[in-house]
């Protein structure tokens, strides 16, 4: 373990098989504390909640069909998790500092945000066009941030999120940033410096430093394999950058001329840890975690670059590591003490019908990059279109049945139409039908008359008909 402080625990987690479960170990012992079963988590789906509560959105089985899970146990107290089930699969997860709100991204680029205490899903929106890979709030919990398989970077005010009346007047979205060239796989904020920065990383190999207000991009680095994850120090002087090839490398922090983040240093972390790519990186205190596909997790001790640590997960790989406090974790000391201090509830799967049209967000027809044009990013309205897919998509509203029941009294009068088009028809040639019979029993001159009496009749009827077409209600 690092400098003094509080014993740590690592919850770590894989997404391949959900009896693997949940496995926390002594940091400094590589002891196994705590197993909770039946988990697998997809990357950056485990979080904790006020060092009570671990939150884990569910690895969907291959081949199945309909919506996603999320479950949350409590560390503190010995009892089944919470389950709660979504419209789809959740993949990435992020809460607030105070644990207030979540959200969670999917595989087709819709974003939840629920309230955690009273389990309401507060916004369901259309964020991204490709999965959604990466998600956090910023460090004053001001923004959501989001980062997709396109590279594509959004940022979403938590006031326009929030705040159904501003809903229809202003759009919650910020800007979005487009400047990566593959899959988003990291997004981290500073806060101790004199502006709010977003640190994002790509499968494309580069780094990227975004001042967090205008989206204008201080900084950049190039590394010549893919990045897989990143983490600050808690110093936020250095950042680790997890690549492809199972290595590690520090880069120092610095700022320069007009804000803009200078590269001091980068260098790589020796001896070399792992032989797969690095799923994961996290900080207990001040030491360095970091896990691979080679089913290991290391413990570095930065001053001297060397694994104080390693520890073998033959389960299967790890795709999630969450540093949490040993005093969290069951005990019978700790049981009162922590007794309603804070609670969960189970997470809505539809928004509340009576706020469905004020609470959702249209999604959004085109993004233009940034440096184009920061003011000329705009988003729709909500337009009835939108809102009635929204609807469709949200089972069981009272919009939703109206739209249905519509489109069935116009299908009912398009085959009324049809019905009396085909009658007429059928009148007609049966009209002609009887007009041959007759001439063929008694002949053309017998029933010129009377023949033409009929069309006489005939002629008129249609007459009144085009002045007085039938009506269908």
């Amino acid at each position: 373990m690092g400098n003094g402080g509080e014993r740590m625990a690592l919850a770590v987690c894989s997404d391949r098989n959900m009896r693997l479960g949940i496995t926390i170990w002594d940091v400094k012992t590589g002891q196994t504390l705590l197993h909770i079963p039946t988990c697998a988590s997809p990357p950056y789906g485990l979080i904790c909640l006020r060092n009570e509560f671990l939150v884990a959105s569910q690895t969907r089985k291959e081949g199945s069909v309909g919506g996603g899970s999320i479950f949350i146990w409590s560390l503190n107290k010995p009892q089944p998790p919470v389950m709660s089930y979504t419209l789809e699969s959740i993949g990435p997860l992020a809460s607030t500092k105070d644990s207030v709100y979540l959200a969670g991204g999917t595989h087709s680029g819709n974003i939840h945000l629920w309230e955690v205490g009273s389990g309401k899903l507060l916004k369901l929106w259309s964020g991204h066009h490709k999965p959604i890979k990466r998600i956090l709030f910023s460090w004053d919990d001001s923004f959501l941030i989001t980062g997709s398989a396109d590279g594509m970077i959004c940022v979403w005010s938590m006031i326009g999120l929030l705040d159904v009346e501003l809903v229809g007047s202003s759009q919650p979205i910020v800007y979005c940033l487009m400047e990566h060239k593959s899959s988003l796989t990291g997004l981290l904020t500073m806060s101790g410096c004199s502006m709010s920065i977003i640190i994002s990383s790509s499968l494309d190999g580069s780094l990227k430093f975004w001042d967090l207000m205008s989206g204008m991009i201080r900084g950049t680095q190039a590394h010549i394999e893919g990045i897989t994850a990143i983490v600050l120090h808690p110093t936020e002087q250095v950042l680790f950058s997890g690549i492809v090839d199972g290595q590690i490398f520090a880069s120092r922090l610095e700022f320069g001329f007009d804000n803009c983040i200078n590269i001091k240093e980068n260098q790589l972390l020796a001896p070399k840890g792992h032989k797969g790519a690095i799923t994961a990186l996290a900080f207990s205190q001040m030491d360095l975690i970091s896990a691979s596909e080679d089913c290991t997790v290391c413990i570095w001790d930065i001053s001297s670059q060397r694994i104080i640590q390693k520890l073998d997960h033959k389960k299967g790989r790890i795709t999630n590591l969450v540093a949490v406090p040993q005093s969290s974790l069951i005990s019978t000391s700790n049981r009162k003490r922590v007794l309603n201090q804070f609670s969960v509830s189970s997470l809505d799967k539809y928004p509340q019908p009576d706020n469905l049209l004020k609470s959702t967000i249209p999604l959004f027809p085109s993004l233009q990059p940034l440096r184009e044009n920061l003011n000329s990013i705009g988003f729709a309205s909500t337009g009835s279109l939108n809102q009635q897919i929204l609807d469709t998509k949200t089972e069981g509203t009272s919009a939703a049945i109206q739209m249905k029941v519509e489109t069935n009294l116009e299908r009912r009068m398009w085959a009324s139409r049809m019905t009396k088009q085909v009658m007429d028809m059928n009148n007609h040639l049966q009209s002609r039908l009887v007009d041959m019979m007759r001439i063929r029993l008694f002949g053309p001159a017998k029933i010129s008359s009377s023949s033409k009496k009929q069309k006489d009749v005939r002629d008129r009827v249609a007459r009144s008909r085009k002045k007085h077409p039938l009506s269908f209600h």
